[in-house]
């Protein structure tokens, strides 16, 4: 009789990877049909007069934190939240927002606008993006211990914290960020 052993870091399941792609795609291909891969959107959000950006992640938000919790309430996921920090979120807004404001795209628009071909994506996002990732698990061993654990929250969530069912706090924000987009909206921008 021969038994199998399986590769240690092998997947042997590979459709949550197809899955990831096939998602991955489609938020790609939203990403350009809300017109977020241009240039010129992006810079318009960065200098407050065009509020596209805000508009397709704030609808995003509201989407996933339903979705998120819809799911979990039935049984289908369990959150598996990671710890966060200060030191993470200070050090992580600092590095997305000088390249966000040096290149004028985010990881995500960079990838939409490498699909369209754009050469400054190409060559300035996914450079950008393979040499900041570098630099960072170059440094990781280094930050890890120090700026990282800075302010260190652990795995605590709105809901958690405040000791309540996760629907007492997904309503009244979802509600918030639906009034928020409908402001914005009105408002022309």
């Amino acid at each position: 009789m021969e038994t199998k052993t399986q590769t240690p870091g092998v997947v042997k399941d590979k459709r949550p990877l197809f899955y990831g792609l096939g998602f991955g795609i489609l938020f790609g291909f939203l990403l350009h049909k809300g017109g977020v891969t241009k240039y010129d959107v992006i810079v318009g959000q960065l200098l407050l007069n065009d509020f596209t950006v805000l508009k397709i992640m704030l609808s995003a938000v509201v989407t996933g934190m339903i979705g998120i919790y819809f799911m979990k309430s039935l049984g289908w996921i369990k959150l598996s939240l990671k710890g966060g920090s200060v030191g993470m979120n200070v050090l992580g807004a600092l590095i997305f927002g000088v390249g966000f404001a040096v290149l004028g795209y985010c990881p995500g628009t960079i990838a939409g606008a490498i699909g369209n071909g754009y050469l400054d994506a190409i060559v300035g996002g996914l450079i950008g993006i393979l040499l900041g990732t570098w630099i960072f698990a170059v440094m990781y061993p280094k930050l890890k211990d120090g700026i990282l654990k800075m302010g260190d929250y652990g795995d605590i969530t709105f809901p958690r914290l405040f000791k309540v069912n996760d629907w007492v706090v997904v309503v009244p924000v979802a509600a918030m960020i639906i009034l928020l987009l409908l402001w914005i909206e009105r408002s022309g921008f």
